[in-house]
């Protein structure tokens, strides 16, 4: 399997867990912690397809500051997303176990604000990556 074809598993990925988290707003009540944890899910593989589309080497981490921090290493303006980074992180371990995370309906919306904050970052530079890429 090509590098693009790895890279674009990852997206498809990444898509289904920010349209998952859309979906679950309908809910009544709305399952917070459930969005909020597919918010940082999208946030990890789309920072992970970034890294895979630069040749680099995924490490096994749900930390999205260790994976912004990767990414700032190619292009410094991930240094964006430092403080997107640290607000999803928590919501892709603690929210999966049984302790007291008392999340509010703007949390929720700013989970999806910022996954989706990254996806069009990511997305405008893979597909000007891609365009460049044809042009040779």
């Amino acid at each position: 399997m090509g590098n693009n074809d790895i890279v674009n598993e990852w997206l498809e990925l990444a898509n289904k867990d920010i349209a998952s988290s859309k979906f679950l707003t309908q809910m009544h009540p709305a399952p917070l912690e459930i969005i909020c944890y597919h918010c940082q899910q999208s946030a990890e593989k789309y920072l992970k397809a970034y890294l895979i589309s630069n040749d680099r080497e995924i490490i096994r981490t749900h930390d999205l500051t260790i994976l912004n921090n990767l990414c700032k290493s190619i292009n410094k303006n991930f240094s964006l997303f430092d403080e997107v980074a640290l607000r999803l992180t928590d919501f892709g371990v603690n929210i999966r176990y049984p302790y007291p995370l008392e999340l509010t309906r703007e949390d929720m919306e700013q989970a999806i604000k910022d996954a989706e904050l990254l996806q069009d970052f990511i997305n405008d530079i893979l597909d000007k990556k891609e365009s460049e890429n044809k042009q040779l």
